[in-house]
């Protein structure tokens, strides 16, 4: 298996250090060994592509009409709604970023009905990386809801360099469900292997009884 590919970031550029953070929760959390495994809902990310797409189009199909069409046309009912249409979906892209996505990064759920709910934030010139979690069961009641940082240096080297292994360790010992996913991972392997090896390793096992 060729090795994973390194990541470097710059290290003064807290959007370049979130953002990276960000994007590597979704593989952790999508890789735990089984019944831990999380299925990332992709519902929000869905509608906001939608209204941003359709907005896009819109702005498009107005932007054709002043250029091909002259300005009389631009003056027609039709180019007027939608322009309007246009400005009501950019609002409610707007209201949907900040409302309703609300900075979160990851929801996912298990096969067991339970779900997890992760938003991330950072402030400009600091180095602390904040989540909020909430953790539910299948009937929605809350297992866990809490508040976490801690600074970037942990997981990412003096020169930019990402190491997601200590990312993975402090997300088990604030969250119980990655602390039991985490511990049932060392007995499967003594302690010898992360939480992706375990999941694929269990998955070449399966490979090679299909053969």
């Amino acid at each position: 298996m060729a090795s994973a590919e390194v990541q470097k970031v710059p290290v003064y550029s807290v959007n370049d250090l979130k953002s990276t953070t960000d994007d590597a929760l979704a593989p952790y959390l999508g890789y735990l060994p089984q019944p831990y495994t999380f299925s990332q809902d992709h519902t929000k990310t869905h509608v906001h592509l939608l209204l941003g797409y359709s907005a896009v189009a819109l702005a498009g199909f107005t932007f054709y009409a002043d250029r091909m069409l002259k300005w009389e046309a631009t003056r027609s009912p039709w180019i007027i709604a939608a322009v309007v249409v246009y400005f009501t979906l950019n609002s409610l892209l707007t209201y949907w970023v900040w409302g309703v996505e609300a900075g979160e990064v990851f929801r996912g759920k298990r096969r067991s009905g339970e779900t997890i709910s992760i938003r991330s934030s950072a402030q400009k010139h600091s180095p602390l990386y904040k989540l909020h979690i909430q953790y539910k069961s299948a009937s929605n009641k809350v297992l866990q809801e809490k508040e976490i940082e801690t600074s970037f240096t942990k997981w990412f080297a003096a020169d930019g360099t990402f190491h997601p292994e200590p990312l993975r360790k402090w997300l088990a010992t604030e969250i119980e469900v990655l602390r039991l996913a985490a511990k049932d991972t060392e007995k499967k392997t003594g302690g010898v292997a992360s939480l992706a090896g375990v999941q694929e390793a269990d998955e070449g096992k399966g490979a090679k009884r299909r053969k």
